[in-house]
């Protein structure tokens, strides 16, 4: 069984890998035996991942990058490949917003929350393309949000952002099967350090008590399920996404 949740001699690019989810996924990765191109805007919180996934005794870099500009995208595809090899699996990580009143955020603003969201794990995806190809296969797993499917007051904007990326998901899996597979993972309320400032003790009761399996989710969640599709256990799945939600099915954070 451990060779299906092998990464062994694998190249894995993760955006947003500086902290919360995708710093959890990047680790996950390499303990599994991926070499790791950690991309975020931040340089010293990649070092320090960069650090401790070296400790493992794998390979890892740290190349800054704002993934809203599309020539910083070449430049992590072109050093991924160039420093580690090649290019098998992506965690398309980066990405979020927080609520947004509905009379009161401008167009512009509307824009950039779905083009933040979708538009980078479309173009990363697509520069990646040719190396996983050249590899023999590939693996792709958007970090999407539950907000995709909740209705619920003031996330119009994020929520019709991740629901679009879980189609794009959707999408691209026919277009690029069957050697790339691709998929998504829908977060639900996760207790990373963003969220923290949000996290009152009566907060945290509620969420508590109104989660099926009684506790928070942890980042560690999300990179075991990213872990899993991105490896040969999940090779017969692609255009599927998965909620990691302790069990929530309406929302409960207000």
């Amino acid at each position: 069984m451990s060779a299906l949740f092998s990464l062994q001699g694998k190249v894995a690019i993760v955006t947003g890998a500086g902290k919360g989810i995708g710093r959890a996924c990047a680790l996950a990765l390499a303990g599994a035996g991926a070499d790791v191109a950690l991309a975020a805007r931040t340089r010293s919180d990649l070092e320090l991942v960069a650090s401790e996934i070296r400790a493992m005794g794998r390979r890892a870099i740290a190349v800054p990058c704002d993934v809203g500009d599309e020539a910083q995208l070449d430049h992590l595809v072109a050093q991924t490949i160039a420093q580690l090899g090649g290019i098998h699996l992506l965690v398309n990580n980066a990405g979020g917003a927080g609520p947004n009143h509905p009379e009161k955020m401008s167009g512009a603003a509307f824009n950039q929350v779905l083009a933040g969201n979708v538009t980078p794990a479309f173009l990363l995806t697509q520069k990646v393309a040719a190396s996983m190809r050249a590899a023999g296969d590939g693996a792709v797993v958007n970090i999407s949000s539950v907000a995709a499917r909740y209705a619920q007051k003031h996330f119009s904007a994020y929520g019709a952002a991740k629901a679009a990326l879980n189609q794009l998901t959707r999408n691209l899996a026919q277009d690029y099967a069957p050697h790339i597979r691709i998929n998504a993972i829908e977060p639900g309320t996760i207790e990373t350090g963003a969220l923290a400032p949000y996290l009152t003790p009566e907060r945290r009761a509620r969420l508590v008590q109104t989660t099926p399996m009684a506790r928070l989710g942890r980042p560690d969640d999300i990179a075991a399920a990213a872990l899993f599709l991105l490896s040969p256990a999940a090779n017969w799945i692609t255009g599927k996404v998965l909620g990691v939600d302790g069990g929530v099915e309406a929302p409960n954070f207000s």
